[in-house]
Order: structure tokens, then C-alpha cells, then sequence
């Protein structure tokens, strides 16, 4: 779990066909082989610690499914530890697995802020909602409005700092995450109305037709 406050910004040392190799310093600091660190938002596990930062394996389907692939040597990204058991909760929760891509269309100065929108598809930004969470390459942000094809954030000047938003364009492709509270009730709902079929955990359709908010109802949609 990750809370999409940025702990430092790294560098692309190497990319191949299955893994990173990624130059960074804080987030080292207590990190051993197998512990997760998100990279602009995609949980990765490390597989080896050298002087200069940490590999990391990446599945192709992680490369396909976000924007992890558009990366190249020298790149700048995003860089988060998975949150300690006694650490402030100071974002949101974050898992870590990215719901899918977006693409910034505009970036606008307001005052000492940035309003940034973003075009997602339909199925992201129907789990956005108006003074929501998402996470955008892992920084967790307020969402700030919300239309048909895009949605909205404003950008304070220290994320800005912090983070890779600065170096970002319109055009430039980024990593979405909905909120998970949303996830899962859009798929209590989903199953309320028997639409759940496939990726239902295994639900018959019988049982995916049956109404009311019961134990037994969490217990057969896997929770």
C-alpha cells in the first residue's frame, strides 16, 4: 500500500526488455530485496540494491498496460516506498496497480498553482468524482472537476517541486489509479444488478440476481 506522497525523484540508469534499472538515494534508506517501491505510480518489487539505486522486474503487461514503456535512459520518475504500519496517512490509499492511462490536454498557471486536465476513457473516469482522490504517475491529487472526456487537478507549487508534473507537456502520457474505495463500490453495485458475469470472482449468474446487503452476499463476491 502507498499513499501517493512522493518521497524523492529518480533516474532511468536502464531499461530492457523486463526490467529497470533506477537511480535513487531516499527511498533506499531500510529497502531490501523484495520490498515494493511504486515507480510514477506501478508497484515493483526489488530485486537488487547497488550503490547508485535498485533493479525492479517489470511483466510486459505492466510495459502495455501503463505508461512505464514511453520510459527511456535518463528519464525522471516518480519514486515511493510502500507505506510503513506507523507512518503518517498523509495522501490516500494507493495500491499501486494502475487502472490504466491518460493524457494531459492543457496546462494552465492559476496563481501560484497549476491546473492540469487530463483525458482518461470512460471506464476511469466514471470512478472519478469531484473533490475525489486519484493518483496521477503515483501523487495522490484532489480532483478539481470532471466533464465526459477529461478531468481536472490543480497542482500546488511544492508537488511541483517534488515531483515529475513539472516536467510534463501537453500530450505527455501518465499513469491513472482510481480511488479503490470507489472500485469497490461501483462493483457491489455491479453485482446488485447482476452485471458482474465474468470477472465476478466466480459468482453464478443466479447468485449474481439475488438482492440485499448481506454477510453472505460479501462472503460470495470475495469479501
Amino acid at each position: 500500500m502507498f499513499t501517493g506522497i512522493i518521497e524523492e525523484t529518480g533516474k532511468i540508469l536502464h531499461i530492457g526488455p523486463d526490467r529497470l534499472h533506477i537511480q535513487a538515494k531516499k527511498v533506499l534508506e531500510g529497502t531490501k530485496t523484495g520490498d515494493s517501491i511504486a515507480v510514477n505510480g506501478v508497484c515493483l518489487t526489488v530485486i537488487k540494491l547497488d550503490g547508485r539505486g535498485f533493479t525492479a522486474d517489470v511483466m510486459p503487461e505492466t510495459f502495455s498496460r501503463s505508461a512505464l514503456g514511453l520510459l527511456t535512459t535518463g528519464s525522471s520518475v516518480n519514486l515511493e516506498r510502500a507505506m510503513a504500519a506507523d507512518g503518517r496517512f498523509g495522501g490516500h490509499i494507493v495500491s499501486g496497480h494502475i487502472d490504466g492511462t491518460g493524457t494531459i490536454k492543457t496546462m494552465t498557471k492559476d496563481g501560484n498553482a497549476i491546473r492540469c486536465q487530463i483525458s482518461a476513457p470512460g471506464e476511469i473516469l466514471r470512478g472519478i468524482v469531484v473533490k475525489g482522490s486519484v493518483a496521477i504517475d503515483g501523487i495522490s491529487l484532489t480532483v478539481a472537476g470532471v466533464w465526459k472526456d477529461r478531468f481536472e487537478v490543480s497542482v500546488i507549487p511544492h508537488t511541483l517541486s517534488e515531483t515529475i508534473l513539472t516536467e510534463k507537456r501537453p500530450g505527455d502520457l501518465v499513469n491513472l489509479e482510481n480511488d479503490i474505495i470507489g472500485k469497490y463500490v461501483e462493483r457491489l453495485l455491479l453485482f446488485e444488478k447482476g452485471e458482474s458475469s465474468a470477472d465476478s470472482a466466480g459468482a453464478s449468474g443466479s447468485d449474481s440476481k439475488k438482492t440485499g446487503l448481506t454477510k453472505e452476499f460479501l462472503l460470495r463476491s470475495g469479501f
